[in-house]
């Protein structure tokens, strides 16, 4: 199956098709929800929170980025992988953006990029385009002005604030973005503005009238446990089954039943021959050699 590529999400969106999108930061993770009928992989840089242990995404570089997108866009052929340009990589100056854009998609492989803001960043985002970098927008709550939003807030409560959210969803389109993504937004509000934009909107705590949903992946599959986002759904609890595992892990090693016969080359043979005791030199002892000799 050939690769998605951005204009067949906006064929989805004209046949009125979802699209479900989901983060990936490694090759197994990329690989597994690709194979599982996953077209659309997000490198975020959500991966400083859920994979690096930060408190927010501020400290994740640009590097940081490309190292894990590598990994993704191995694991995941068919799918449209899309990165985020993490922070201050695309805020100083539109020629250092498109400069940075243009290393993600010549070092990764990636298809295209994401940005956070509105109007302010629209003439980046055209710049970038016109330099044949495709653009995936990003409003309403974006992570990386945290500080300024005063913390992880939905958006667009006010009149004021959902014409503003409008205003830059239009502004991002107008610039040649190829979709959007909107974070928690009112889902009155995100279905207005799926309603104006001729490209899919993809929403993540925006409520069902969105083209298309994104998730981390660590939330719905409950892999980290210590919060719950309201807008994830809990698909597995895969936090439960890796500490499960570990303990009889460690329980069968302590307990001298770990490793076995079946984990242990030859020695299944060896307990066969000497009726289930291994005799006393079986095994011979080679003693270390020291170092430096």
């Amino acid at each position: 199956m050939a690769r998605l590529t951005t204009l067949d999400l906006r064929e989805m969106k004209s046949r009125g098709e979802k699209i479900a999108m989901l983060t990936a930061y490694d090759y197994p993770t990329a690989k597994l929800v690709s194979q599982a009928g996953t077209r659309v992989l997000l490198v975020g840089d959500s991966l400083g929170m859920v994979v690096l242990g930060y408190e927010t995404t501020l400290p994740v570089t640009l590097e940081v980025m490309i190292h894990h997108a590598r990994a993704v866009v191995r694991g995941a052929p068919e799918a449209l992988v899309v990165v985020d340009m993490p922070f201050m990589s695309y805020q100083v100056n539109a020629d250092e953006a498109v400069r940075n854009a243009g290393r993600v998609l010549q070092e990764t492989g990636a298809q295209a990029v994401k940005l956070e803001g509105g109007a302010s960043v629209a003439p980046v985002v055209r710049r970038m385009v016109e330099a044949g970098i495709p653009v995936m927008g990003h409003v309403g709550l974006t992570p990386q002005s945290v500080n300024v939003l005063g913390g992880y807030r939905v958006q667009g409560r006010t009149p004021a604030q959902a014409v503003k959210l409008m205003n830059d969803a239009a502004a991002v389109e107008e610039a040649g973005a190829f979709a959007i993504v909107l974070e928690t937004v009112p889902a009155p509000i995100a279905k207005r503005v799926s309603e104006q934009l001729s490209i899919p909107t993809i929403g993540i705590g925006a409520g069902p009238f969105c083209d298309g949903q994104v998730q981390v992946v660590h939330d719905m599959l409950g892999i980290c446990d210590e919060f719950k986002p309201r807008h994830a759904r809990r698909y597995a609890d895969l936090a439960g089954v890796i500490r499960g595992a570990v303990a009889q892990y460690v329980h069968d090693v302590q307990g001298g039943a770990m490793p076995g016969p079946d984990e242990s080359f030859g020695l299944r043979k060896m307990l066969e021959q000497s009726g289930g005791e291994a005799p006393e030199d079986a095994i011979p002892y080679t003693p270390p050699v020291p170092h430096g000799q």
